[in-house]
């Protein structure tokens, strides 16, 4: 059966694009995205997320065939479907489905009978069999697990990672029935280097996607309160994960801002669901407040060393190194830098923040501020009051930060990477 799979990927973002471009290796694939502009710059060679490579996605486009759309008639030829699009979240952080019905109406309208659809979007345990698949029986006419079929395979795409792509990714797949699960297995195994764990239910694999970053949640809350217990008490929370770090079964993990489309994310959806079945996730739950407040804590921390060396807050000139959700990648969602600068912009308005990745029209467009990529505006504007390094980008690390502030500036690290006796302060 897999000589005769066509496949179209829906959303061409962080994990759609990588993902189409290496099923364009082996299979005959059309990428489609709602967004034009998306589409025509992709059929022009270049990916702005920077997830796959001008060569990487010309050899798709000129060697194996694989070409991007924003008009549905292109994927009416195809009969495996995979769903890439985002799961955010709204303004009170409860599970936004609406890319994912979209998507979903948007198979149905082109899926035909004997065709299988896979959900690799991030949910709580049961969304794709309770709401996404209803969605494509309504609008295709088309009856689930008779006409139709399912599968679910969480993605695993870590954005700017350059060491874990998505072939060399282990992924979890389902199918809504064995046979199915065995095809859909088939397809991905085909492509990737270290295979699949193909899980016994839809359910279950989706459920696992979400406790893998739940997890992560919760690690680096933990390491986010010990660090605001030692810093309390003067003691380099840094030193102490290095010491503790020597027995062999601890698990060595930072402090920091946790952002992005995953791991700032996913937590609700499960947090949510739980609560409809009557559990209270307290952990996690605890661990989402905690995390979602080190932007703010940052800033105060940062506010209380310039009172203590005599710096004047009011007014003070600020400069933040960093505004992407994590260094060396220009991803910008869910950004905790930018609670950051709004703690600080109660006090002065006069904030720079410098960011070689980050697009700036995107930044100002999404959260209202405005970056610089201009390095040599940035040094050329120094004498700043404090610098605070909020992402590890590679182009900090060669940078002399101690020159950008005045005598009796402060500098302080989030990401505990400069000198020690460079920085003022750290996480």
């Amino acid at each position: 059966m897999l000589e005769n799979i066509r496949i179209a990927v829906i959303g061409l973002g962080y994990v759609g694009l990588p993902l189409a471009r290496l099923f364009s290796t082996k299979y005959p694939t059309v990428g489609f995205d709602m967004n034009p502009s998306r589409v025509e710059a992709l059929m022009g060679g270049h990916d702005a997320t920077l997830e796959v490579s001008d060569d990487l996605l010309a050899d798709a486009i000129n060697n194996h065939g694989f070409r991007c759309s924003s008009n549905i008639d292109d994927i009416r030829c195809c009969n495996f479907y995979v769903v890439a699009v985002p799961t955010p979240v709204d303004e009170n952080n409860r599970p936004d489905l609406n890319p994912l019905w979209s998507a979903s109406e948007t198979v149905g309208k082109v899926i035909s009978k004997g065709d299988i659809v896979v959900y690799e979007s991030t949910v709580y345990p049961g969304v794709t069999e309770e709401e996404c698949l209803p969605v494509v029986e309504r609008v295709s006419g088309l009856k689930f697990n008779i006409d139709f079929f399912a599968g679910y395979s969480p993605e695993r795409i870590n954005p700017g990672d350059k060491s874990h792509t998505v072939e060399k990714i282990k992924k979890v797949t389902s199918g809504s029935t064995p046979e199915v699960a065995d095809v859909v297995d088939s397809v991905y195994n085909s492509v990737l280097v270290n295979g699949t764990h193909k899980a016994p239910s839809i359910k279950v694999a989706e459920a696992s996607k979400i406790i893998e970053n739940s997890q992560r949640d919760v690690n680096i809350a933990f390491m986010n309160e010990l660090a605001k217990i030692f810093n309390a008490m003067g003691i380099d929370t840094h030193d102490v994960i290095e010491a503790a770090s020597s027995k062999w079964n601890f698990i060595k993990l930072s402090p920091g801002l946790v952002g992005g489309h995953c791991i700032s994310v996913d937590p609700y959806y499960l947090i949510q669901k739980a609560q409809v079945y009557g559990v209270l996730p307290r952990v996690m739950s605890n661990a989402r407040r905690l995390n979602d407040g080190m932007g703010a804590y940052v800033a105060n921390q940062t506010i209380k060393l310039m009172n203590k060396k005599g710096v004047l807050v009011k007014d003070s000139k600020i400069l933040i190194l960093g505004v992407t959700f994590k260094e060396n990648c220009p991803d910008i969602r869910n950004t905790k830098v930018v609670d950051i600068y709004h703690t600080l912009r109660e006090y002065t308005p006069n904030i720079a923040i410098y960011d070689p990745w980050a697009d700036p029209e995107h930044v100002l467009h999404e959260y209202g501020v405005e970056v610089t990529r201009s390095g040599s505006q940035v040094i050329k504007q120094s004498n700043y009051d404090a610098v605070i390094l909020a992402v590890a980008h590679n182009e900090f690390l060669e940078m002399d930060v101690r020159s950008l502030v005045k005598g009796g500036g402060v500098i302080y690290d989030v990401k505990g990477i400069l000198p020690r006796d460079v920085i003022d302060g750290r996480l």
